[in-house]
């Protein structure tokens, strides 16, 4: 039987993006997107719905994210679902699906020249994937 794993999301990004190093000097970013859904109920009542959800860029990919994306900026992602699991710090097994992004497309008006946000000195770590794993334990996949 024949595998398909293609994620399309578009959204808006409910926090600035977090940016960090793997120990081999590897950009990674975690975008946490909302995405909204409109309907109909049985009495045809419109009812909204949003969807919280962890985008994990690398690489390149990873450091333009944080350069030029920050909290409240549409975009459309391109990736996979990707399923992690641990142990928690009370020894229970946790488990989370993220999307792991392809291709992520900055999407509404580029902000206008000089406002790209740029920190004085950015804040990046170095972090291990253990490290990196066991920080997100006690996250929720929701903002």
């Amino acid at each position: 039987m024949a595998n398909f794993n293609k994620v399309f999301l578009m959204g808006n990004l409910t926090k600035d993006p977090e940016l960090r190093y793997t120990p081999q000097g590897t950009a990674v970013v975690n975008l946490r997107l909302a995405v909204n859904r409109r309907f109909r109920t049985k009495t045809q009542e419109f009812k909204d719905e949003t969807c919280f959800i962890t985008v994990v860029a690398w690489s390149k990919q990873a450091e333009v994210c944080n350069q030029y994306l920050q909290k409240g900026r549409p975009v459309f992602v391109e990736g996979r679902l990707q399923s992690r699991s641990w142990e928690d710090a009370a020894g229970q097994k946790r488990t989370t699906i993220e999307v792991v992004a392809e291709r992520v497309q900055f999407l509404g008006s580029a902000p206008a020249k000089g406002e790209a946000r740029v920190s004085e000195e950015p804040v990046l770590q170095e972090t291990t994937e253990h490290e990196w794993l066991e920080e997100r334990e006690g996250e929720p996949n929701e903002a």
